[in-house]
């Protein structure tokens, strides 16, 4: 049963951490109490969805988290790809889905598929794309692709996972560093890229009394290759890029060291 702190007492890191036991808490926020005792993120056993996880930073992530002992949920756009990381990671995989992130369909596709009697224990959103160029040679369908798939979706996806969410999970939005310091000629992505932070911030508000955090991720520019496949324009010269290993690494620490923020500068000494 979900515990109550004693009366007066203060939150300290030194409290025994115990994970609530069933599929959620959410299910009772209407008549739950304000505190329930500090749950820790749960890697081994735990139950992940990775969004993007074909992906540079994706897959990355994917398999080290398949070295902790998670069991893995994995969705990407394409199928083939998404095949071989699950013959790869073997028995860490527990299901797979192929998901259009651009329509309301694909984050409730991908909510239906983690369905499981254990509940969920974290979501990774690492999917997105990036377009260049000044605004005015974006068209609306370029637009359109990078507010819904840099925005839109992990917010729908969110909302879709909401029931499943166990007390102690922890979903983790992979931003940018142009949310922070917004670039020209990526005006669009910059402000997409914001716009999740915020969202982030203010749903890790919205739930931290539920025991779900949310860790807003924005990493410097990293060696994935998104650069080299923007839907439209052409990238400008981005520096040296991180490397992807050391990034998820760093990632899945902030994870398990409980990290609400994880900003550019948290990236500096990879």
């Amino acid at each position: 049963m979900d515990r109550a702190l004693p009366a007066g007492a203060d939150y300290s890191p030194a409290m025994e951490f115990n994970r609530v036991p069933g599929p959620s808490t959410l299910a009772l926020w209407g008549g739950s109490p304000d505190w329930y005792a500090p749950v820790m993120t749960v890697l081994k056993g735990g139950h992940w969805i990775v969004v993007g996880a074909t992906g540079g930073l994706g897959s990355a992530i994917s398999r080290i988290l398949a070295q902790e002992g998670a069991r893995l949920t994995l969705s990407g756009r394409n199928q083939d790809k998404l095949e071989a990381l699950a013959q790869e990671l073997g028995g860490a995989v527990v299901g797979t889905i192929r998901a259009d992130l651009s329509i309301p369909a694909g984050p409730a596709a991908i909510a239906a598929a983690a369905q499981c009697d254990t509940g969920v224990d974290g979501i990774i959103y690492a999917a997105g794309v990036v377009a260049f160029g000044p605004l005015g040679e974006l068209d609306d369908d370029t637009f359109d692709e990078v507010l819904l798939l840099d925005f839109v979706a992990p917010v729908r996806l969110l909302r879709e996972m909401l029931p499943q969410l166990n007390a102690g999970s922890v979903v983790v939005h992979l931003s940018a560093v142009v949310a922070e310091t917004p670039m020209k000629n990526m005006a669009v992505y910059s402000a997409a890229k914001a716009a999740l932070s915020g969202f982030s911030t203010a749903m890790g508000a919205e739930l931290r009394r539920h025991k779900v955090r949310v860790l807003d991720v924005r990493p410097p520019h990293t060696d994935t290759g998104l650069h080299t496949r923007p839907v439209a324009g052409q990238a400008p010269p981005l520096g040296t890029a991180h490397g992807v290993e050391a990034v998820a690494r760093r990632i899945v620490q902030a994870i398990t060291d409980e990290e609400k923020d994880l900003p550019a500068a948290a990236f500096t000494d990879l």
